[in-house]
Parts: C-alpha cells; structure tokens; sequence
C-alpha cells in the first residue's frame, strides 16, 4: 500500500482525515494510521475510503505500482 497515494487522493478530494473519517465511519486516528501504513484495514474499509475518494482498488492499494 502506498501510504502518499491515499493521502494525495484524499488530499486532492479536499477532504480531511477527519472528513473522510466520518465518510466511512472509523476514527481520524484509524485514517492517520493507514496512511502511515501502520494499521491494516479490512477489505470493505479499503473499499469504502476509495468510493469516498473516487479511486479504485488498484489506484490506492496496489503494490506493485
């Protein structure tokens, strides 16, 4: 996971951690932690960040990019 692509996509979205936080129902810390690549989220929190955000799977989470 690439921890600057969710920050930059949530970033260019103008949303907040805390915005998007409450976009897909999980604390600010819980966004903060996954954006530093320190907290592993379950497959349906990665899929709820990338509908808020407009991005897909692949665009935040793919490693091989």
């Amino acid at each position: 996971m690439s921890v600057s692509e969710i920050k930059i996509a949530r970033t260019e979205k103008g949303l907040t951690q805390q915005e998007l936080a409450v976009l897909v129902n999980v604390t600010r810390q819980t966004i903060g932690l996954i954006e530093l690549n320190k907290y592993n989220p379950s497959l349906k929190l990665c899929i709820d960040i990338t509908k808020s955000i407009d991005k897909t799977l692949d665009d935040l989470f793919w490693e091989g990019k």
